[in-house]
């Protein structure tokens, strides 16, 4: 049994943040910390006090952290950036909130002495002495302390108070893992309810020292323990926080009633009125208790039996289960029944029986696949999961090449600024006509471009995919099989690939990990007309299409010609045998997948002293589950972050049996380790190892338990609804058992999964409980 806690968030947009810039604007962008570690950055959006970002991110992390924190900074190029304002949520004030946080949020000032991060190592002892007993303090070493120089590090000593004494430590130049080794001493007056405060501080030659966090040690618990040695995690100083109000603790927000539900125009707070302006989140924490692996197994079967039986099962829990999800939960519920029957080997299967569904309740060719279904859903989390790789190889260069070449591109004579495009000659500005003749051409080539490297890639598309769409295009054209519906089965594969997929990846290139950063509003245009170009395409060049936007029309040769294009690829797409997919599978099954691809730089220095020589070597790595390896020359194109980068390490390492429990974050220069001045190359690390603040991605291994988990939790909220549809089914009003034996045959499939949610529950209220959160303050296990 593990405990284990996710975050689902969303960074939505700001309101009225102040000016920044010169010419009364910002550049902001978002980062989020988990415990003071940076976890996300978002993208900047240039020239705005009204920034929109709209990123979703779901964030693994260990069920024991503190506080999650947004901060709003404006970038600059040539200095450091400025910061804004943040927000700052508790573990909890999420858990408080089952449905979790949606709204506005006024950013709050950032208080140099609020922002602490990092542990001091304490041994504490009473110790008896004559005529009184003495506190022993001895302050061992620090790790992970904020750097306050500009060096990137900080001069850290520490002043141990009690009882109206203070002694100091000596000052460790230059460091954020000093290492000290001292110890004080203090009579113990018998009944002083005085606490012991031991503060980190920053020294200063010139100006004053900066506060490092502190830990203010109860004396009545010690008295007790005796002794006690270990890790406290350093606390902010909150006497301005307690002198502003009790809900705001540590700059963080305790107390759901400090949120504004409203809109950024709504009355401020007393404590929130200023010129941050305020930040739109949707912040959810989910908290799993995942059991050992045999529990989930009867859900399991029962799910898989029910899709191998398809839509001659007697009971048709799929169906159910479609019913009985709300609108809002439904891609969710789609995702995670997807990734479980991934692990199976049922996705195929699975969403094949999907389509089976939805083509029975269709009878409107023209509707197919056009509502939230959940086939619609799951179709969609499964060209993620499966496709992400491929899209990348296909939309990458293309994508690349609009961002490059940042051209004014429009099509609506009415949005047309002659304006934004300079002039065509040395002295007289381009015309309407030939801005949209220009904008057509750029379109075209960009389209053209696109429809090629998309006719090239059948051999590239994974195989389950080419499976499941030619389970697709079968089952449609059985279902529409006469002459006028002939272009229908092309439709309901475009109706994903291009409308589901490739379309929401062109205009959100973000989103998608295409690009790092969202386009400007002249790229984003581009973007925009492409993506519903490719449309167009996909829609077969339907009269419909061409009626809304008659101002496409000057695309239309190129739309009809990738019509033909489309259609011949679709057809070499699905004419995949079944030997040929096991070959195809085979083949992949023998190469570890890569988990991240990119360009990374390696630092290089030569020589010592002031004319020391310093380079950066270019090197693209390739991590996948098995090893990290570099080469000279890239091998696909993707783009990566420091964090993603971290995460995907802290990923394939999760199982790695040799993991080291610390590590040195410094390098190894001269006769000492840079970051704690260690001269024992091979000792043991200053800062633990953090492997298990992770970001969810697409591509990540699958965790069977935890999906069944998720499952079952989806399924315990709705069992009710299956209860009486239960009944209604048996047409029995009376009875809420449920026959359950394991060598019948299945012939009330609902009832088996009303037995099976019966037992997971009582297996969960069998299993111990998990350790609760670690209380800021108290004493920390050392990480080992």
């Amino acid at each position: 049994m593990a405990k284990r806690s996710s975050l689902s968030i969303r960074i939505v947009e700001g309101k009225n943040l102040p000016a920044k810039d010169i010419n009364g604007s910002s550049d902001p962008y978002c980062i989020v910390k988990v415990d003071n570690e940076p976890i996300i950055r978002t993208a900047t959006v240039w020239k705005t006090l009204c920034p929109f970002w709209g990123e979703e991110y779901q964030v693994h992390l260990p069920p024991t952290f503190h506080a999650v924190a947004f901060y709003v900074l404006d970038e600059d190029a040539l200095s450091r950036d400025d910061v804004i304002g943040k927000v700052c949520l508790t573990r909890d004030t999420l858990a408080s909130l089952p449905k979790g946080f949606t709204g506005w949020a006024h950013l709050t000032e950032v208080d140099p002495d609020e922002e602490v991060q990092g542990e001091i190592h304490l041994r504490l002892e009473v110790v008896p002495g004559t005529p009184a007993r003495r506190l022993r303090c001895s302050v061992l070493e620090a790790r992970d302390l904020a750097p306050k120089d500009r060096n990137g590090a900080s001069d850290p000593f520490v002043r141990v108070h009690y009882n109206g004494r203070t002694q100091e430590t000596s000052v460790v130049k230059k460091s954020c893992y000093p290492r000290w080794n001292e110890t004080f001493e203090f009579e113990l007056e018998e009944g002083a309810a005085e606490a012991l405060c031991i503060e980190a501080w920053d020294w200063d030659l010139v100006s004053r020292n900066d506060f490092l966090g502190k830990v203010v040690v109860n004396m009545q618990r010690l008295y007790a323990a005796q002794q006690e040695e270990g890790w406290f995690r350093l606390q902010p100083d909150q006497s301005k926080s307690q002198r502003g109000g009790k809900e705001q603790v540590a700059g963080c927000v305790s107390s759901p009633k400090h949120f504004q539900r409203t809109g950024p125009g709504s009355p401020l707070t007393a404590s929130a009125r200023g010129s941050l302006g305020s930040l739109q989140l949707e912040v959810r924490l989910r908290d799993e208790v995942v059991l050992p692996s045999r529990c989930y197994q009867p859900l399991v079967q029962l799910l898989c039996r029910e899709v191998k039986l398809g839509t001659q099962g007697p009971g048709q829990l799929i169906t159910i289960i479609e019913e009985t999800t709300s609108t809002d939960r439904r891609q969710e519920v789609a995702t995670n029944l997807l990734k479980l029957f991934l692990g199976q080997g049922l996705a195929k299967d699975f969403l094949d029986l999907l389509f089976q569904l939805e083509l029975g309740r269709t009878s409107e060719a023209n509707t197919l696949f056009r509502s939230n279904s959940l086939a619609s859903k799951s179709m969609e989390s499964f060209l993620k999961v499966a496709g992400m790789r491929y899209l990348h190889g296909v939309l990458g260069p293309i994508i690349d090449r609009v961002f490059e070449e940042k051209k004014y591109v429009e099509l609506d004579p009415s949005k047309v600024e002659v304006k934004d495009v300079g002039c065509s000659g040395l002295h007289r500005p381009q015309t309407e006509a030939e801005v949209l003749e220009q904008s057509a051409q750029t379109l075209r080539a960009h389209l053209g471009a696109l429809l090629s490297a998309l006719c090239r890639s059948v051999r590239a598309c994974p195989a389950v995919i080419r499976a499941t769409f030619r389970q697709l295009f079968r089952r449609v054209r059985e279902r529409f099989p006469s002459a006028q519906y002939e272009n229908v089965p092309f439709i309901a594969v475009t109706s994903f690939l291009c409308l589901r997929f490739f379309s929401p990846a062109i205009m959100s290139p973000k989103l998608f990990h295409l690009r790092e950063r969202h386009a400007d509003a002249r790229t984003s245009r581009t973007l925009l007309l492409l993506a519903k170009a490719v449309q167009n395409v996909g829609n077969m060049d339907s009269p419909v299409s061409r009626a809304k936007e008659a101002w496409m029309e000057p695309l239309q040769p190129t739309v009809r010609q990738g019509v033909a294009q489309l259609k011949d690829f679709i057809t070499k797409l699905v004419d995949i045998e079944e030997k040929e997919e096991l070959d195809l599978q085979r083949t992949l099954s023998l190469q570890a997948p890569p988990v991240k691809e990119g360009t990374l730089f390696i630092h290089r220095t030569k020589g010592k002293g002031p004319l020391t020589s310093s380079s950066f070597k270019k090197l693209h790595f390739s991590l996948t589950t098995e090893a990290l390896s570099f080469a000279k020359t890239p091998s696909s194109k993707c783009v990566n972050e420091l964090n993603q980068w971290l995460s995907a390490l802290r990923k394939v390492s999760v199982n790695n049996s040799g993991l080291l429990g610390t590590y040195h974050p410094g390098v190894f220069r001269g006769d000492k380790w840079s970051c704690c001045h260690q001269k024992d190359k091979t000792g043991r690390g200053c800062d633990k190892t953090r492997s298990r603040v992770t970001l969810q991605e697409w591509n990540d291994p699958l965790d069977h338990d935890l999906e069944a988990q998720l499952v079952y939790r989806h399924l315990l909220g709705v069992e009710a609804v299956l209860r009486e549809k239960h009944r209604e089914l048996s047409g029995d009003t009376e009875a809420d058992a449920v026959p359950a034996g394991s060598g019948e045959a299945p012939t009330d499939p609902l009832g088996e999964l009303l037995q099976v949610l019966q037992d997971l529950r009582e297996a969960h209220s069998a299993s111990p409980p998990g350790p609760p959160p670690s209380e800021p303050g108290r004493l920390l296990e050392l990480q080992t």
